[in-house]
């Protein structure tokens, strides 16, 4: 198997992906803002044999900023996806070669040992990688959760069938009530986008994870540029929510969105996400990827998207500790600088153990 790291500037990376279905989370513009984001270097890595090809992108992170004030931070490495559902990218020889991810997981492994990085944490994407099957290894661990996903390849009767009735009921009195929703320029309205999104943050108190800067959003929106729409619910023409969607390849995703404290009570998402539907299906997309709950939870966001559709897709997480003596020198060295047993660390059920936040 040939190996090898891909720099965010090589032009390899696009060259691999014109011949790959992939989202918009394996550009190579948008893992180098999710890069720059989290202070990591933005990398991807190809494996290929006799026509088989393995691309992920992935961020590299410094340990030892979490060990501010120990004596002598270790230089040690980890990896973790960028925001989203970037995943694993095969073509189709791979796809048809029995064993080929399995061995490529294990050159991947066998890379990052050659890094010096301890441990890697991705999220697969719950459309690309439908038909994974990843076996579980010594270092491996493999969790599968669940997200809403809206064929697009439906009947509009069907699409609307399949939507809840509450749903249905609260979409109709925002339409009598006056409520308009419009897909725009996101570069024209990044300003209200950003204050409708941290009002919404910041009512349902989230965790500086979910916050983005107004840097970001004026990248994102280079970045992505006609593959990023902005829609819009408007009641007299004030803005009652807004959510942002990104279209690649036959896919749209909600990647961000929220409602004004002032409009929750008529629910004006609920038309957001029937107006945002009905566009990508015209637009001739196959699929409408929601998402799940916050941490892929089966919390109340969830139950809001499942409300749009009875379709629901696998979306799997995978851990790697590539090198265990590393990794559990970590663990014990934030237990020490946090003056607790390393259990305690593990029992948060966060991975890497050494990164998990106990406040």
């Amino acid at each position: 198997m040939e190996v090898r790291v891909i720099d965010i500037s090589d032009p390899l990376w696009p060259e691999i992906l014109k011949g790959l279905r992939h989202d918009f989370y394996h550009l190579p513009e948008y893992v180098a803002l999710e890069g720059d984001r989290i202070g990591a270097v933005p990398e991807a890595v190809a494996i290929s044999e006799d026509g088989a090809i393995f691309f992920l992108p992935y961020l590299l992170r410094q340990c030892d900023r979490l060990f501010e004030g120990a004596p002598d931070p270790p230089k040690i490495f980890d990896v973790v996806s960028p925001y989203g559902y970037p995943g694993i990218l095969l073509n189709e020889v791979a796809v048809g070669r029995v064993g080929f991810l399995n061995s490529a997981i294990n050159q991947l492994v066998s890379l990052f040992q050659t890094k010096n990085v301890c441990s890697a944490f991705f999220r697969l994407h719950p459309i690309l990688n439908r038909n994974f099957e990843l076996e579980n290894s010594p270092g491996t661990n493999i969790k599968r959760m669940e997200t809403v996903s809206i064929d697009l390849q439906q009947s509009t009767d069907e699409i609307w069938h399949q939507t809840r009735s509450e749903h249905r009921n609260k979409i109709n009195k925002c339409k009598r009530a006056g409520f308009t929703a419009r897909f725009v320029d996101f570069h024209q309205y990044i300003d209200s986008f950003r204050e409708i999104y941290e009002e919404t943050m910041n009512r349902v108190g989230a965790s500086q994870l979910y916050y983005f800067s107004e840097e970001y959003f004026v990248r994102l929106s280079e970045a992505l540029g006609q593959r990023c729409s902005l829609c819009l619910v408007e009641l007299d023409g004030q803005i009652a929510c807004a959510g942002l969607f990104a279209e690649h390849c036959g896919i749209i995703q909600y990647h961000l969105g929220g409602t004004k404290s002032e409009f929750l009570k008529q629910a004006p998402s609920k038309l957001m996400f029937d107006r945002a539907r009905f566009w990508a299906k015209e637009r001739g997309n196959e699929i409408f990827h929601l998402g799940g709950g916050v941490g892929s939870a089966k919390d109340s966001l969830y139950h809001f998207k499942a409300g749009f559709s009875q379709q629901r897709e696998t979306f799997v997480t995978l851990s790697l500790i590539a090198d265990a003596e590393k990794y559990n020198y970590l663990i014990g060295l934030r237990a020490k600088l946090l003056n607790i047993e390393p259990e305690r660390l593990f029992e948060a059920d966060f991975f890497p153990a050494y990164r998990a936040s106990l406040s």
